[in-house]
């Protein structure tokens, strides 16, 4: 098991790509801190891992909150002893196009999206800086790497990710820390099924893969990252989008 032992704190953990995360990381053996807004999903996913043996807890966070970050990351310490891991993948989308976007959708997003993985590694580092190790997989897009149309907010935030964990790579190396960034392509999440079909079978034309992502595809590569086999890759970041971006 390639994270046993490990403390994990997972934002967004408890639906969607987070969830399928936190079942992965937690088979490879960590201890898993699930960060997200939705008390009765979290409560869920605790139940659900705990009757399989697993340990895990969950925090009510939002991410735009520094002050709600800082008190997560306290309180996971004072539980389980350290933090080891932070993924960083909480996300929203607001979706117009440009002549259309709302201000309060293009902040919402830019807090989410781009400011939360601030506050939450912000919160995390201390603790890393420490104790001299830490891994940071911070959640991009290919939508970051190539923009999308009707997606100025959320292009932003990515593109901002990757340009974050560029600079953090930079700074946090001497202490031990290794710093990536995943830009998925599409992959089937809830965030899909509010999509028409048509819609779908476009996105499955224009992957050379001819087919959507799946979540633990996503995950698996997220646990890589956080191992120890992944000590020597920092300041990347890895496209996972079934040759979409070529």
């Amino acid at each position: 098991m390639r994270l046993k032992g490990k403390i994990a704190v997972i934002t967004g953990g408890a639906r969607g790509i987070g969830l399928a995360t936190t079942r992965k990381f937690l088979e490879e053996g960590a201890v898993v801190a699930i960060w997200d807004i939705d008390p009765e999903k979290g409560a869920d996913a605790v139940a659900h891992f705990e009757q399989q043996g697993h340990r895990l807890g969950f925090w009510a966070v939002d991410v735009s909150d520094p002050a709600a970050t800082e008190q997560a990351a306290r309180s996971v310490v004072d539980r389980f002893g350290r933090i080891d891991i932070l993924l960083n993948n909480a996300g929203i989308t607001r979706d117009a196009a440009f002549r259309n976007m709302s201000a309060s959708d293009w902040q919402k997003v830019i807090d989410v999206n781009l400011s939360g993985v601030f506050h939450c590694t912000k919160a995390v580092y201390p603790f890393m800086a420490e104790q001299g190790y830490g891994r940071i997989v911070n959640a991009s897009s290919v939508v970051g790497l190539h923009g999308n149309f009707g997606q100025t907010n959320y292009a932003a935030a990515k593109a901002g990710v990757i340009g974050m964990t560029k600079v953090w790579a930079r700074e946090f190396g001497r202490k031990g820390i290794t710093v990536n960034a995943v830009a998925p392509g599409f992959i089937q999440t809830e965030m899909m099924d509010t999509i028409p079909e048509k819609a779908l079978n476009e996105f499955r034309h224009k992957t050379p893969l001819g087919r959507l992502g799946q979540p633990g595809e996503v995950a698996a590569l997220y646990s890589f990252l956080a191992s120890d086999e992944a000590a020597f890759i920092t300041g990347t970041t890895v496209s996972i989008d079934g040759g979409l971006a070529i």
